[in-house]
Parts: C-alpha cells; structure tokens; sequence
C-alpha cells in the first residue's frame, strides 16, 4: 500500500494581507510536501482562509465592503501569495464554501448528538482582534486601568446567549493524550504552555454567537452562527471530503502534520483535538506550533510600517534563494529575524559560491574538455570512494531530519556534501589532469556529476525551479528526479546543455548619496 501523507499550512485568518510569516509557514509545509513527493508519498496538502468572525464583518464594513466581498478579495491575495511562492498546495479550502458549511455543520451536529453541546449565555472578556474568549485571570492591566488580551488586543464585555461546548470535560483526556503522545505537540516551548494551560482547568467554551451573522449558522438554530474557531478549525476536514466516508480524500484523515504559528497554538492545541473527541474522530498525529518573524530585530506590526512583502523579497532576491534563506536561517520552530545583511550573505557564500561555483566548475569543464559528453563511470580511487560512500548515504540522513522537522538540519547536512566536493575537486584538479591524464580527468568529473546530482535532487524540494534547472543541465530526465532514481547512475554519452550560472552574486545598490 502505498504511504499517505497529509500536511496543513494555518488556515490564514482575511483580516489584512500576507507577510513573510505567512509566506514563511507555506513554504514550510510545501518543502515537506515536495519531500515526501519525491519519496514516492501520496499526499495531499492543503491551505486556505478562515472568513467569518466578528473581525471581519466589522473590516468590511469600514471599507464600505459587504463581508463576502471582502473575504473574497483577501483570501485571493493569499492564493497569489502562495502561486507567487511556488508552493504546490493540493487544496485551498475556503471557510464561505458551501462544502465547508457542510462539513461544519456535521461536526457541530456529532459533538451535540454526543451530549457535549448545550445552551446557555455567555458573559465575559472577548477579543475582536483575536477572535477569542479571555478569562479574567488572562487580562493584562495597563497603566491607565483598562484590560487587553495577552496579545496586547483591546477586548470588550460580551453578555449574549450562546451555545457552550463542554471543554471542561476533557482536561484529563487532553493531559493523558499529551503524554501518551510526547510528539503530538512540538517544539517543546508551545507544549510546556499547553500543558501548563490545561493543568490550570478548563472552562466550558462558549461556541456560538448572535450579536453578528456573518458565520456558519447553528443547525436548528439559525439565530445563532458558529465561534470562528469552531468553524475555522472544521476545514482540515473539510479537505478530506468530510462527512462522506467514500469521499477520494477520505483516506488522508487524520493528518499527519498541522503545522501553525505558536499564537494559534491553544486553538489547534487544546480545542482541536477536544472537538474530535466529542465527536467520535481521529485525532491528527502532530501538530507544530513555529515561532515568529521579526525584521531587523523588530516585530512586524502595522504600526511601524515594516512588514515585508515576500513577492518585492523574492523579486528582489530571487524566489529560490528566499525560499532557502527562510528554510535555512534558523531552526524551524524557533523565531526568526530577517535580516538583509543575512539573507545576502547566505545567498553570495552558500549559493553563489558553495553551491553555484561546484556545478559550474565541474560542468564548464566537460563542455571544454569531453565536447559535453557525459563521462561513463570509471575506476575509483579511496577518495573517489569515500566521497561518493557520502553521497549515497545522505539521502536517508536527510529523510531522517525531514520526519523530524528539523529542516535546517537537513539543508547543513546536504552543505556537508557540498562543502565535501569543493574539497575533492581542488585536490583532484581535473583542469590539471586534462594536461597529464585526462582518462582520471574524465573518472574525476563524472563523480562530481554523481555528488551534484545528489544535491540538485535532494533540494528540489527548497529550491524548485532552480534545482530543476540544474538537473536539466546534469542530464537528468524528469523521469529520473525523485529518491528512487539516485540508486540508478546516469548512461553514459548523453549530450549535456551549456552550462549556466544559476546563483548570481548579489550586490548591494550604491547609495545615491555615496
């Protein structure tokens, strides 16, 4: 049978367009979609928007927008955030699709068939901004008196009927299953405050509204629409053709990754998987809270203007190398800061230099010296040896920190190599062979295709278009670009295109003022 495989990106909430953050969580997501591709994986991945909610209604509003207008606008901006990003979702859901309503409504219609919904009123803290419910014991005092969220976002007194799902009565659930289940939650930051927040007890959550209607509505109570989140969280079911069992996609339930910004963390944390239990579901097998972005050492905020735009990013730098500067930078999981002088200095050392200069030695040479003909594998020397022993186990190494997450890791790992091959080929000197051996010429130069080849392949996931460029010019076929391939060596006399520089240097702009 073959492995299923199934990842979510944050379904990204229309209240404002896309960052580098939400750039940076697709391209997450996609680069382990691409991986397991290449392992030969079914997958499925999917994206979205969640539309409805209190914020939203009241940001159409204020711009003279009806709300679905407005979700309609927002949600194609992150779409072509993603299209511009190269990321290969399988799916896009929507929260204002009529299958997603559907899939809403059967949820909420399991969980109240099962005893865990009821009617009652709410009166308490509520956030708009953050379109959650704030306990007393959460509220931050400023200096002037008044109450905000953790966040920092302005909250209200709220008293109105509502439906309460009974959160309470899965405390001890939640605890067993984060300690049966140590992976379930990562990094190990978000699952120290989970654990410390459902230690504290659970409320029953108020899961419905009507001061406004722009949500999902209750069944067989239209006065009512659904809490944002209770709608909001449905959409991984959603994409899996929920609540039909024989639905295409049925099979990829449960995911295997949610992966999500650590501020949402509670949500998909705690409520998510209390939901499914209500319901009688399958719980997803991970779920990976990552840190935030700062700019320069600030936080990105509205305020300060400094919100970077990953299109100007990528058409600045080039997509590639902005897909591998945000992969590569830190640890996923952690936060981050973006740094110009950083992302130049990654893209001129390890891609310009490390990486681009390896492929364009080793292949300029056999276009000036074997007429572009792919050399046949020859007699191999210790060193020859030894360095393709690397080559041929760093698949399965990087495998091994891919299922971990530890996707910077995999990127050192695969520097390793190149690092490796810069090496074999200034002890090697085939450009000095050519004048005294050029049989161990011609034997040096293939095995460098042989390690580039490796390389090109294991990092089509980070880097797409530019790793499918340079297979092209190693003379891979297409057919021959996933893991399978590389036990199987290239024939022998195939005609190599001229080669190309693919990682130009990056040059800072002179000040007009210099």
């Amino acid at each position: 049978m073959t492995r299923r495989f199934t990842v979510t990106t944050p379904i990204f909430y229309v209240n404002g367009a896309p960052h580098i953050g939400h750039a940076y969580t697709s391209i997450a997501a996609d680069v382990l979609a691409r991986f397991h591709r290449l392992n030969g994986v079914d997958v499925l991945f999917v994206s979205g928007t969640d539309e409805h909610g209190q914020k939203v209604a009241q940001t159409a509003e204020a711009k003279g927008m009806d709300a679905q207008s407005y979700a309609d606008a927002v949600s194609q901006s992150f779409r072509q955030m993603q299209e511009d990003m190269a990321v290969s979702a399988d799916l896009f859901v929507r929260t204002t699709s009529d299958a997603h309503k559907k899939a809403a409504t059967a949820l909420w219609e399991r969980v109240a068939e099962n005893g865990h919904i009821y009617l009652g009123a709410y009166e308490g803290w509520y956030s708009t901004r953050d379109e959650a419910f704030i306990g007393e014991d959460e509220l931050v005092k400023k200096p002037d008196g008044s109450f905000v969220a953790p966040s920092g976002a302005p909250v209200e007194r709220v008293k109105e009927p509502s439906y309460f799902f009974r959160l309470s009565d899965f405390e001890d659930r939640l605890l067993k299953l984060y300690e049966e289940q140590p992976d379930f939650i990562g990094p190990h930051g978000p699952k120290r405050e989970i654990v410390s927040f459902v230690k504290q007890g659970l409320r029953d959550l108020s899961v419905s509204r009507t001061s406004f209607d722009w949500g999902v509505p209750v069944p067989g109570d239209p006065e009512h629409v659904m809490y944002v989140w209770f709608d909001a969280l449905a959409n991984y079911l959603t994409a899996t053709g929920f609540p039909d069992e024989q639905a295409e996609r049925a099979g990829h339930w449960p995911a295997d990754l949610h992966i999500v910004g650590k501020e949402i963390a509670r949500f998909h944390c705690v409520y998510w998987p209390a939901f499914l239990m209500a319901a009688g579901l399958p719980l997803p097998k991970r779920i990976f809270a990552h840190g935030w972005w700062t700019v320069e050492g600030e936080k990105m905020s509205k305020s300060l203007g400094n919100a970077l735009d990953p299109k100007m990013l990528a058409d600045e730098f080039g997509l590639d190398a902005l897909r591998f500067f945000l992969m590569r930078e830190v640890p996923f999981g952690g936060d981050s800061n973006f740094s110009r002088r950083s992302m130049i200095t990654r893209t001129n050392v390890e891609l310009a230099n490390d990486l681009g200069n390896l492929c364009q030695r080793s292949l300029s040479q056999i276009a000036r010296n074997l007429d572009g003909i792919l050399p046949q594998i020859g007699a191999r020397t210790e060193d020859d040896a030894a360095i393709l022993a690397v080559a041929e186990a760093l698949p399965g190494i990087v495998s091994e920190h891919m299922e971990r997450l530890a996707l910077n890791d995999a990127l050192e790992e695969i520097w390793k190599l190149i690092r490796a091959a810069n090496s074999y080929i200034d002890r090697q000197a085939p450009w000095a062979l050519k004048k005294t051996d050029t049989e161990r010429m011609a034997d040096v130069l293939r095995v460098l295709v042989d390690i580039i080849r490796t390389i090109a392949t294991l990092l089509q996931p980070f880097m797409p278009t530019t790793m499918a460029l340079m297979l092209t010019q190693l003379g891979v076929e297409e057919s021959e670009r996933d893991l399978a391939a590389l036990k199987s060596p290239l024939p022998a006399g195939r005609i190599l295109p001229k080669p190309q520089g693919l990682f130009p240097r990056y040059v800072e702009a002179e000040s007009k003022d210099a």
